[in-house]
């Protein structure tokens, strides 16, 4: 079915077909004429299918059948929220490239540059913002930004915001909008738990689901390597010896832990890049900037980067640190095999992982394919290596119900770490009309 059928703007088509689209993925299908409709939805699609322009061409066609608020009256009207920097700027792109023939303006709000752009986009009413919600709603303290015409609103990624401890922040940004919006929330991944947190933000919402939740993309292949930790060093740099592995993207737990592997892969003559939220924001568009155009040939980093890359041809997904929860593991390997094409799974599993291990087969509903790797001494002695399994461990362990105070004599408990990516992350934004797009649009629909 082409997209004309969908019932999208004559000018959205026209830069739908001037990027050279004509067939909608499923995702795409599913949720753009209840959108259209005016319907609260839920959308549940793997990784790579297509979920941001899912969103993004029926709010343009709506936005553009209202008009455009010209004027000292003008108003923002679309609020899109997102976990990380990255997947902000990506939504960014995607908006600017399929509304360059209306007049809209669109303004990102993150952390990590400075706040007074995003104070003029939000005090002019720029009428798409795109953000993620710590740094929003500090602004938003300070009274800055007018979203008394607000029309709708949009949580991308919604698991992940509502689950990384976002939740506070989230509830205190859409108490100040209006009650009369349409609300939207799409993620790869949507427990039952979560999704009931989000009848609090929605009325009467449509659920549309493509595939089972949470399954791992079928154009990946996934294998386990179980290696004794202080291997995984030597592990990892044997693999990379393989000519095939053209374009690797390596996942960490820790931040430290991502820049040891970097500065141990350079050391080996590798060309490597790091990113996590300890770096600016500068250094992670190079990184970024670095991988897409091969200047690096690996890219190594923390869960950040799970939900925020969208580049083309990542040949392997190599998780040096297994993940403590099935849906990170699900957004990880995801950044393989999008837009229909093949792509590996690589996952270092030492033996305090097979219970996290156990639990990802379990959910997925069939074993991975052990390997071994050929030539390499699983017998050798490796150098000892920091104790960042432990640590990661501890920081990512979910929130737990606050304890009672203990009685005296007895130790108090111990308030359990945040996770990474919490409601600290801001942001920054400039205001642009969306007739010049910064860059190209990506030349998939499926990696949306």
């Amino acid at each position: 079915m082409p997209f004309r059928t969908l019932g999208l703007d004559a000018k959205i088509l026209q830069a739908v077909s001037e990027a050279g689209y004509t067939e909608p993925t499923p995702i795409q299908l599913a949720a753009i004429p209840p959108i259209i409709a005016g319907h609260d939805l839920i959308g549940i699609a793997q990784t790579g299918t297509g979920k941001t322009a899912a969103f993004t061409l029926p709010l343009l066609t709506k936005l553009a059948a209202a008009g455009s608020a010209a004027g000292p009256s003008r108003r923002t009207r679309v609020l899109v929220l997102a976990p990380t920097r990255e997947l902000v700027l990506q939504i960014e792109e995607n908006i600017r490239a399929y509304a360059k023939h209306l007049p809209l303006t669109v303004a990102t709000v993150f952390g990590g540059v400075g706040e007074h752009p995003q104070i003029r986009a939000l005090q002019y009413g720029t009428e798409i913002i795109i953000a993620c919600p710590g740094r929003l709603l500090d602004l938003m303290s300070r009274r800055h930004g007018n979203f008394s015409g607000l029309q709708f609103l949009v949580l991308d990624e919604a698991d992940r915001m509502l689950d990384m401890g976002f939740l506070p922040s989230i509830r205190k940004i859409i108490h100040a909008l209006p009650k009369q919006r349409q609300t939207l929330l799409f993620s790869a991944t949507l427990s039952k738990e979560i999704e009931a947190l989000t009848h609090e933000f929605q009325h009467a919402p449509k659920t549309i689901q493509i595939g089972r939740r949470a399954n791992p993309a079928e154009t990946v292949t996934q294998f386990v390597y179980e290696v004794p930790k202080h291997l995984k060093p030597a592990l990892l740099q044997h693999l990379l010896a393989d000519p095939k592995m053209e374009m690797v993207l390596v996942f960490s737990r820790m931040k430290h832990a991502a820049d040891r592997i970097a500065r141990q892969l350079e050391q080996k003559g590798v060309r490597c890049a790091t990113l996590h939220s300890n770096r600016s924001q500068n250094q992670r568009l190079r990184a970024l900037k670095d991988f897409k155009s091969g200047a690096v040939r690996v890219l190594v980093a923390t869960d950040i980067a799970a939900r925020g890359i969208d580049v083309d041809g990542i040949s392997h997904v190599i998780n040096y640190d297994f993940p403590m929860h099935v849906e990170d593991y699900i957004h990880r390997i995801g950044r393989t095999g999008r837009a229909n094409a093949i792509g590996d799974a690589i996952s270092f599993v030492t033996p305090e992982d097979n219970g996290e291990l156990r639990a990802l087969e379990r959910f997925i509903g069939r074993g991975i394919v052990r390997k071994r790797a050929e030539g390499f001494n699983y017998a050798a002695a490796g150098q000892p290596q920091p104790d960042d399994d432990r640590r990661g461990r501890h920081q990512q362990r979910p929130p737990q119900r606050p304890q009672q105070r203990p009685q005296h004599g007895h130790a108090s408990a111990q308030r359990p770490a945040r996770s990474g990516g919490g409601p600290q992350q801001g942001g920054s934004g400039n205001v642009r009309p969306a007739a010049a797009p910064a860059r190209g649009p990506q030349r998939s629909f499926n990696r949306w």
